[in-house]
């Protein structure tokens, strides 16, 4: 295949994923309609709170139980249809480039690279933490992100800089994609835990309400999140404080350059780590570990997207579009 060929392909693996993805959120969405109202009648009718006449007849309950059931493993099964058509769009945009090459060359290639990986985490996780009640939040995460890269992040396949010509590039890069899919995950678990914590029981009717009854027990939400950030921490560590500041000496002779994104990179260590300490020392559990991991997601996807439009002086900003390129000197 030539290059044009490969791009080709990408670019319609992409949209074929874009769609998949939508259908999936399509089939989860209808899972969550059927969800609405089914638990409150359960437990009105356990607590005399409801007369035996208006509880759904049996039949109306299978129904609904079937499908919820339905529509759930149709959206998984879509969802990881979508995932294997982005992995697709992700191999045919580095073998379009001349050489073949990494796809992580620009903010397009990176946030491809990313929502990539936080779909394929939460396919990975999706039996051993049982994450089906994140699924919707997820598709649509990735889903709006793609809308997104594809409208205004787009560029056509280039060589590499110079700067990120090394192979330095994949160790760096993978390790930071994976910590930024993981740590993702694990904000997406703190900000359900502060909805559930918040709506609680007031909210428990409606497709809220419906969507909340899966969701696991406030304990078990905390517990996810601290288990998916520890995961991701040291790997974040490996990034941010071993091979970027070897990359960095390789490129610019120097470990430590007080580029914006380097020290963006480290805000985001230092209150990641200042999550995990919390949790270990002081025992913080809850609403305010949720919240603080919130804030380290948002230093994160600054430090990602931010960056390289609101800074003029990052020698990293070769990875935003092209109409506002500064390469490093």
């Amino acid at each position: 295949m030539t290059d044009t060929s490969w791009e080709t392909l990408s670019n319609q693996a992409l949209a074929a994923a874009g769609i998949v993805y939508f259908l999936a959120l399509l089939a989860h969405l209808v899972e969550w309609s059927a969800l609405a109202g089914r638990k409150p009648a359960r437990e009105l009718v356990a607590a005399g709170g409801l007369p035996a006449d208006d509880v759904p007849p049996a039949s109306d309950a299978e129904d609904r139980e079937h499908r919820v059931a339905l529509f759930g493993r149709l959206g998984i099964l879509l969802t990881v249809v979508a995932v294997l058509a982005h992995l697709v769009s992700l191999v045919g945009r580095g073998m379009a480039a001349d050489p073949n090459r990494v796809p992580w060359g620009n903010m397009y290639e990176f946030t491809l690279s990313g929502t990539f990986v936080v779909a394929a985490a939460y396919v990975a996780l999706y039996r051993r933490f049982r994450l089906a009640w994140m699924a919707p939040v997820v598709v649509g995460f990735v889903l709006v992100c793609l809308m997104i890269d594809v409208i205004w992040l787009y560029e056509p396949v280039a060589p590499l800089t110079e700067a990120l010509n090394s192979y330095w590039l994949v160790i760096h890069v993978v390790s930071a994609i994976l910590a930024t899919g993981a740590f993702t995950l694990g904000g997406i678990a703190s900000a359900v835990y502060l909805v559930k914590a918040r709506v609680g029981p007031r909210g428990s009717t409606g497709l809220l309400g419906g969507w909340l009854s899966r969701v696991p027990s406030l304990e078990a939400l905390d517990r996810i999140s601290y288990r998916i950030h520890a995961f991701a921490f040291p790997v974040w560590t490996f990034a941010v404080l071993i091979t970027g500041p070897i990359w960095a000496h390789q490129a610019w002779s120097s470990y430590w350059n007080w580029d914006p994104k380097e020290v963006w990179a480290f805000i985001t260590w230092v209150v990641y780590a200042g999550y995990l300490h919390a949790r270990a020392t002081a025992g913080w559990r809850g609403r305010n570990a949720a919240i603080l991991a919130l804030v380290g997601l948002a230093t994160l996807w600054f430090n990602f997207v931010g960056i390289n439009y609101f800074s003029s002086t990052s020698q990293h900003s070769y990875a935003a579009p092209v109409h506002d390129v500064r390469h490093a000197q």
